[in-house]
Parts: structure tokens; sequence; C-alpha cells
């Protein structure tokens, strides 16, 4: 759901691109608490994969695709600050290098995907895990949740801004029923996406996914190789043999290279040869806007010259050849832009903030 230029008129376009500077600038600072050495790099990643999955179009019927928007994973992978500005990065390399997404509607787009979606979002997934069995099942099922629901208000919020910016005279009813419907479609997809990722991470490594902090268990702090006696006091008695074992909350001694290693192998395959075969049909809003006739307000974009518009190479003529090459820049730029952004947020930290003592270390989980 990129919003082109001439969709909204300039004070809408001013107004969301207010928010969208305050959510980063929020989102900033709170990142500084979610982030440590080992998810730095690992939310850099996550930018790079939400840029290759976004450009995997999927069917949703009636000549109508829709991707990922990736809000909500981003949050509950590396947590709703960090993800703001995931999405943040990767709408920006979209727009500069792509063409994907208006330049003057860059802060509707930061507003809508990254902010909308991980509000919301993340905050069904939170509200779902309170009522929902402590479990890694739960985990997924209010991860389902939470991304389905982002979608449509996502969608919905859209409709609102063309009721106030709107530059077409069409039947905002219309546009309304018609955003909300196509994207609960598209919303089953995300969430069937963000589950996947969610439950494959868990697996391997739970103790890197933010929304299964409430699941950990603090680690015990060893002396003289065996737990002290307050730690030991204070350390939970086993629940039974069948109850689901907690995520450990950390786990110092495993690196995090293999997991970033086939990440990045996982994003690289799919932006480079998976995504040949997205769906050509347009999204959800590119049908409501033809529809409805809203996309003959559209502008031409700034950048639709750019060598890697439309991602392909301008210069490379084998179509499949073209998208991989795109596909794979797109990667590596995000991924290099985002790492440096989230390594720079970490040394940000003051030194106090930075290396909590132990009771500080206990709370983290609950607290973030």
């Amino acid at each position: 759901m990129h919003v082109p230029d001439g969709f909204l008129n300039a004070p809408v376009s001013v107004a969301t691109g207010a928010v969208a500077v305050a959510a980063v600038a929020v989102s900033l600072r709170g990142a500084r608490r979610e982030l440590d050495e080992r998810t730095a790099p690992l939310a850099g990643l996550v930018a790079a994969f939400v840029f290759a999955v976004q450009m995997l179009n999927f069917p949703v019927g009636a000549g109508t695709s829709g991707h990922l928007m990736g809000g909500a994973l981003a949050a509950i992978l590396v947590g709703p600050c960090t993800a703001v500005l995931c999405i943040a990065v990767v709408l920006l390399m979209q727009g500069l290098l792509f063409a994907d997404g208006g330049l003057t509607a860059l802060g509707t787009n930061i507003t809508l995907i990254g902010l909308v979606t991980v509000v919301v979002g993340y905050g069904v997934f939170k509200a779902a895990l309170r009522v929902l069995p402590r479990n890694p099942g739960a985990v997924g099922a209010a991860s389902f949740a939470g991304a389905l629901i982002s979608v449509p208000v996502a969608a919905v919020v859209f409709a609102g801004l063309y009721a106030v910016g709107g530059t077409a005279d069409v039947s905002l009813g219309r546009v309304l029923a018609a955003m909300a419907g196509v994207h609960v479609l598209i919303g089953i997809g995300e969430a069937l996406i963000t589950a996947a990722t969610v439950g494959a991470v868990l697996a391997v490594r739970p103790d890197l996914v933010r929304g299964a902090a409430h699941m950990a268990r603090p680690a015990l702090i060893l002396r003289n190789g065996s737990p002290s006696a307050p730690e030991r006091e204070r350390a939970p008695e086993p629940e039974s043999a069948s109850a689901p074992a907690p995520v450990a909350a950390n786990a110092p001694g495993r690196p995090t290279r293999p997991l970033w290693l086939g990440g990045l192998a996982v994003t690289v395959i799919l932006a480079a040869f998976v995504s040949f075969y997205a769906s050509a049909d347009p999204d959800g809003l590119e049908r409501v806007a033809t529809d409805e006739g809203i996309i003959e307000e559209a502008e031409q974009h700034g950048l639709a010259d750019s060598p890697l518009a439309d991602y392909g190479v301008e210069s490379v003529d084998d179509a499949r050849l073209s998208t991989a090459l795109a596909g794979a820049a797109g990667v590596a730029v995000t991924l290099a832009v985002g790492s440096g952004v989230f390594v720079a947020v970490r040394r940000a930290r003051t030194p106090s903030r930075a290396e909590p003592g132990p009771e500080a270390a206990r709370r983290e989980p609950e607290n973030a």
C-alpha cells in the first residue's frame, strides 16, 4: 500500500510528514532501550527481510494482489520503536532507489506502513498474549492476530486521510468500503507470513524474539560454578513435565552469527529469485484507485528514470536477471543502511543505561 505522489493534497502530505518525523524521533530514543550488541545487527537484517518480502506480491483474487507491510512482524521480533525505524529505512530505500512510493508521500507511507501497522499490530499482539496460554503457540497466534488486524486498520486510516485531503472527487464511502474489504484479504496473507516467520525464529532462537520476553526466565547468576543462594530462592520450581518450557531470558554464550547468516541467505533468495514469480496484478490500493478514478491523480515519480526503478536494472535486458540484481542490490543497501542506523543508535546509549546491573537485567523483559 505505497501511496504515490498526487493522491493527497499538500496540507495532508505535510501533516503526515510531520507525524512521520515525530514518530522516527521518538523511535530513535525508544530503540536505545530495545537494542543491545546482539540485536542491533539483527534489526538491520529484519529491515532487509521486510524489503525482500515486500517484493513478493501474492494474489488475493479478482485481479488484485497484496504484499507484506511488515510493521507487526518487525515489532514482534525487535520491538515497536526499532520496528518503526526498520520500516522507515525500507520505505526510504524503496522511494529513493526503486521509485516505489511517492517522494512527497514518504511521510504518508511511513505513517501508514511504519507507524499505524506497528502500533496496531503490536498492541493487538500484546493484548492477545494477556488472554492466551503462556506458551510458544500463543506467540504465533497473537502474531497472526496482530498482523491480520493491522493491515485493514492502515487501509481505513488512508481512507480517512483521503476524506480530508484527497485530490479526486470520489465517493468516500465506496473508497472506505473497498479499501477495508480488499485489505482484510491482504491482511490474511500478512498474518500467515508474520506467524510463520515469528514461529521459525522462535523455534531456533526464542531469546531473540522480543515479543516472547514475557515467557523469559531470568538466567541464574553463577558463583563458583553454581547458582548463588538468593538466586536459588528466587528461581521458580519446575511446573510439570507437560508444561511448556519458558524461554531463556539471556543466552550470552550463543552466537547470533548462524541465525544472521541463515536469515540473510533466505532474504537474498526471496529478493533475488522468488520475487521474479510474484503476482503482477495491481496491489489493493492501486486496484481501488483504478476502480474509483483516483489513479488519474497520480503523479510521475521524481526518480522514475533511476537505474533500479520498478525493481529492475535498466541496462539488463533479461527480465529474470534484472529482477535478481535489483533485489540483491536492494537487500544489500537496506541491510547496510539499517545496520548502520541501529548500531549507531545502540552506541548512543549512555553508559549507565547500556550496562544494566543484574537486577535491571532481570526486570528488563517485563519493562521493555
